[in-house]
């Protein structure tokens, strides 16, 4: 009777194994889900921006004439390279949503990816970082001018461009926050196959 009341090491074991197994297939799912979500967060920063396009009747100084100015993204180049930072981003993004199915599928390689995930990710990271801040160092001028060099401010009077450039811009600063959260789950991911 007391065999029966203690359970063996080998049942034990059968029944820690299948709860192992989803944790670290959650881990893999939200890796997953955040690397799509990287994917959408981009794609999303550049059709806002790249639709940024206002055209407005602007009086001209000291004429008594108004005349139609159009503002659009490709007026600055620290847009344009927001644009190009964030279609890399959203490229990465797709490609390594790919990758990490695939890691799911055949887990075998799954630390050496890891630690690719993690250094790319930390390289995606400092380029959409750098694109957003100055895509927003612009964008913060055309909000509030600069009255030192005499920059006025712009929108005022492009209201709708402004809106389209600041959602591109938050969509963006989201992007940059899912990469810091990628970086650290490869990191966790990769401490956590380390022997103990």
């Amino acid at each position: 009777m007391a065999s029966t009341d203690k359970p063996d090491r080998e049942s034990i074991k059968s029944e820690e194994a299948p709860a192992a197994h989803p944790r670290r297939s959650n881990y893999s799912s939200v890796h997953v889900a955040l690397r799509f979500l990287l994917f959408a967060a981009s794609v999303t920063a550049v059709v806002v921006m790249v639709t940024a396009k206002q055209t407005e009747i602007v009086p001209v100084p000291g004429l008594p004439i108004s005349v139609p100015l159009e503002a659009k993204f490709s007026d600055s180049p620290a847009f344009l390279y927001f644009i190009s930072a964030l279609s890399v981003a959203g490229l990465y993004g797709i490609l390594t949503t790919l990758a990490a199915i695939s890691i799911v599928l055949k887990p075998a390689y799954a630390t050496r990816f890891l630690l690719h995930f993690a250094l790319l990710d930390v390289l995606m990271l400092g380029i959409v970082a750098s694109a957003t801040g100055a895509a927003g160092g612009v964008a913060y001028v055309g909000l509030k001018g600069n009255s030192h060099v005499r920059w006025g401010k712009v929108c005022n009077v492009y209201d709708k461009f402004c809106q389209h450039v600041g959602s591109s811009i938050a969509v963006a600063l989201f992007a940059s926050v899912l990469l810091v959260l990628l970086t650290m789950l490869s990191v966790f991911s990769i401490y956590r196959k380390i022997p103990k």
